[in-house]
C-alpha cells in the first residue's frame, strides 16, 4: 500500500485519542454530544443548572470558596469530627502502614486487619453480632435492599426517602408503592390490598434528608407488624447524633428489636467515609454473599476505617458533641418559625430546611447568604419535589452560638426581602 494511504477498513475507524494528541483537538470536540447544549439550557431556563466549585474544608465549620472564607452550613459532617486531630491522626497511621487504597474488593483480598476492626467497633456501637462495609451510604442501601427484596415482594416506599433508597427498591424487581409518612392511614390501606407477595417491606430514611424531619417508627413497626411485614430504616442522618448511645432514630424511639435491617453511613456524623449495615450474623452473611455494590466494588481505604474508629470512640466518650449540636439546631429553629418563615412540620436534629418554593429565588438567596459570609445549599428540584426548592441549613457542633445568632438573623432579612 502507498505511503500515506489508509485501507478502507481503517478508513472508517473512529478517531483514537492519540489521533486527537496529535492533531492538537480535544477529544471532547470530537465526540460530542449535541443534544445536550439545548438540555443544559433548559436547566438553565428552569434554574436548575447546576456549576461544579472547590471548595477548601477549614477547622470548626469553615470553609473557603474561591477565595472567601465562610462559615460552612452545608456540611454533614454534624459531630465536626472529620478535622479532629485523633481522627486525622488515626487516617494518617493508617495510611502510612496500608497506603492510600485497599487494592479490591473486600471479597478478593481487600479486607484488611482496618477492616476488620471498623466492623467489630461498629458491631459494639449498634450492639449487634457484626457488621458488613460498602464504599458508600449510597452503596449500603442499594445493594442492601436488592439483595434482600426480589420480584415475588413488594416494597413501601416513603415518597421523601433518599433517592439511594428509592434506587434501591425500583432495582431490586420488587412491586413499589409510595407511601406518606404523614399519612399512615393510606399506607395501611395499601398493605390491606397488598396481598399475594412473598415478603412485604416498609423502607424509610431515620432523618428525612431533606425535610429535617424523623420517621414515626413505632407506627410503622405496628403495622409492619399487624401485616407480617418487615421494616428497613437508613439512619445515615441518624447515627451519632440520635439516641441514648448514638445509634440513631430507632434507638431514640425505642423500636430497635422491631426493626429488622439498619443501614447506617460513615461520611456524616462519623466524619469519614463508607456505609455500612450491623445486625445479626445471618443478616451479614447474606449480604456478603448476594449485595452486588459490596462484592463487586472495591474496599474503603484502610484510612477511613482507622479514621471511622477513633470517631465512634470519640462519639462514645464525648456526648456533649451531640447534645451542643442540638441545642444549635434549636436555636436556629426557634428563631426562623419564631420569624414566620416557613419550616417543614416536625423538623428536629441539624437540618434546617427554609421553603422557598422558587428555585430561583433559592439560588439567588444562597447568593446573597454567601456575599455576607454564609455557605448555605440552595436544593431545587429534582432533589426535592417542584414548588418545595429551599435553603437546606445543616449545623455542626463545631459551629458557636454567635455563629447561629448571625446566620439566623441573615436568613430572615434575606429571605424578607421583596
Amino acid at each position: 500500500m502507498p505511503h500515506g494511504r489508509r485501507s478502507e477498513s481503517n478508513s472508517d475507524r473512529p478517531p483514537s485519542r492519540h489521533d486527537t494528541e496529535v492533531r492538537g483537538e480535544p477529544l471532547t470536540r470530537l465526540t460530542s454530544l449535541p443534544w445536550l447544549d439545548a438540555d443544559l439550557d433548559r436547566l438553565s431556563v428552569d434554574g436548575l443548572r447546576r456549576r461544579r466549585r472547590e471548595i477548601t474544608p477549614l477547622l470548626n465549620g469553615w470553609c473557603e470558596v474561591e477565595g472567601q472564607r465562610l462559615l460552612n452550613f452545608a456540611s454533614n459532617d454534624y459531630l465536626n469530627l472529620a478535622h479532629h486531630p485523633q481522627v486525622v491522626e488515626a487516617a494518617r497511621q493508617a495510611a502510612s502502614e496500608a497506603g492510600a487504597g485497599s487494592g479490591a474488593s473486600a471479597l478478593v483480598t481487600g479486607r484488611t486487619p482496618w477492616h476488620v476492626r471498623l466492623e467489630n467497633a461498629l458491631a459494639e456501637f449498634e450492639g449487634q453480632e457484626t457488621a458488613i462495609l460498602f464504599p458508600t451510604g449510597y452503596a449500603a442501601n442499594v445493594g442492601t435492599i436488592a439483595a434482600l427484596c426480589g420480584e415475588q415482594d413488594v416494597v413501601y416506599c416513603d415518597r421523601l426517602n433518599h433517592a439511594s433508597l428509592i434506587d434501591g427498591c425500583r432495582l431490586s424487581g420488587a412491586a413499589f408503592r409510595v407511601y406518606r409518612h404523614d399519612d399512615l392511614i393510606g399506607l395501611r390501606s395499601a398493605l390491606e390490598r397488598g396481598t399475594g407477595f412473598r415478603r412485604r417491606w416498609i423502607i424509610t430514611d431515620g432523618v428525612f434528608s431533606m425535610d429535617g424531619d424523623v420517621a414515626p417508627l413505632p407506627a410503622l413497626c405496628d403495622l409492619a407488624e399487624h401485616f407480617n411485614a418487615q421494616v428497613l430504616v437508613d439512619e445515615a442522618h441518624g447515627t451519632g447524633i440520635f439516641g441514648t448511645n448514638g445509634r440513631g432514630v430507632a434507638e431514640h424511639q425505642g423500636v430497635e428489636h422491631r426493626v429488622a435491617v439498619r443501614v447506617g453511613t460513615l461520611s456524616k456524623a462519623i466524619g469519614s467515609l463508607g456505609g455500612f449495615v450491623a445486625g445479626p450474623q445471618v443478616l451479614i452473611d447474606w449480604l456478603w454473599n448476594s449485595a452486588r455494590t459490596q462484592i463487586f466494588s472495591t474496599a474503603l481505604p484502610p484510612s477511613c476505617c482507622a479514621a471511622a474508629c477513633a470517631a465512634l470512640e470519640i462519639i462514645r466518650s464525648d456526648p456533649a458533641r451531640a447534645a451542643r449540636l442540638h441545642d444549635h439546631a434549636t436555636r436556629l429553629r426557634e428563631a426562623l418559625s419564631d420569624s414566620g418563615l416557613h419550616l417543614p412540620h416536625g423538623v428536629a436534629g441539624p437540618i434546617v430546611p427554609v421553603i422557598l418554593d422558587d428555585p430561583e429565588r433559592a439560588v439567588r438567596i444562597a447568593a446573597q447568604l454567601e456575599a455576607r459570609g454564609f455557605l448555605v445549599a440552595a436544593i431545587r428540584p429534582p432533589t426535592v419535589p417542584r414548588g418545595t426548592s429551599r435553603l437546606r441549613i445543616t449545623i455542626s457542633a463545631g459551629h458557636e452560638a454567635a455563629d447561629i445568632e448571625r446566620l439566623a438573623a441573615a436568613v430572615i432579612e434575606e429571605v424578607r426581602k421583596p
